[in-house]
């Protein structure tokens, strides 16, 4: 069911399918400031999103040393989370036979399933006050786990604490009681987008499968 947690649709873009142009539209807004103190001034925070100015200027600004990292960090936050749910590794049969921690993070499949999660991660928060745009993205992939028989809107919740503890792991002093709490208001932000994502994709399938029938 984790097996692919955030990666990408094939039928899809980075954002909503391609049926209206509108969507397709929805883009990172791109910003060409000359300082930090411009780029903070300059953000205008969406209501929908549960972050300041402030919080978004600082979340952008750490997350740059996790985005040189995010390879290790990835595969750091997969070990916390099998640590956590051992019984979830038994759904990605490239390493689901490995016992040893360092197995694991030598592994190439875990290696390249955790970029591939941080790589959504890093489209959500290097555009988080993009609003629009990572709601489209997220929900999104999000709903295109209706494909995973038994997938449930919780399992996207598994990935929190994990991410928080690599997040903290990489950062190292440069992790603060003030930067940890952004990071879990951000992080909640995704997941339950993703979580809406799914359910409303889910609700509509099986509307769709209940309308055939009746035929």
């Amino acid at each position: 069911m984790l097996r692919k947690l955030f990666s990408a649709d094939r039928n899809t873009a980075m954002g909503c399918r391609q049926t209206k142009k509108a969507d397709t539209d929805i883009q990172p807004e791109k910003k060409n400031l000359s300082n930090d103190k411009d780029e903070f001034t300059a953000i205008c925070v969406d209501p929908r999103l549960p972050l300041d100015a402030r919080q978004i200027f600082k979340l952008k600004q750490s997350w740059k040393g996790i985005k040189r990292n995010m390879e290790p960090t990835g595969v750091e936050m997969f070990l916390r989370l099998f640590k956590r749910k051992s019984e979830l590794k038994s759904m990605f049969k490239e390493f689901k036979h490995l016992e040893k921690e360092d197995e694991l993070r030598d592994n190439e499949a875990l290696e390249h399933h955790a970029t591939l999660v941080m790589t959504t991660l890093d489209d959500a928060i290097t555009n988080i006050d993009n609003v629009e745009y990572i709601s489209c993205m997220l929900s999104e992939r999000g709903g295109s786990h209706v494909r995973f028989n038994g997938f449930h809107e919780n399992n996207f919740y598994n990935i929190k604490e994990p991410f928080l503890d690599a997040v903290k792991i990489t950062l190292e002093d440069r992790s603060n009681e003030s930067i940890e709490k952004i990071y879990s208001i951000a992080i909640t932000f995704i997941l339950n987008t993703l979580a809406n994502g799914f359910v409303e994709a889910r609700e509509a399938k099986e509307a769709k499968e209940a309308k055939e029938k009746l035929k």
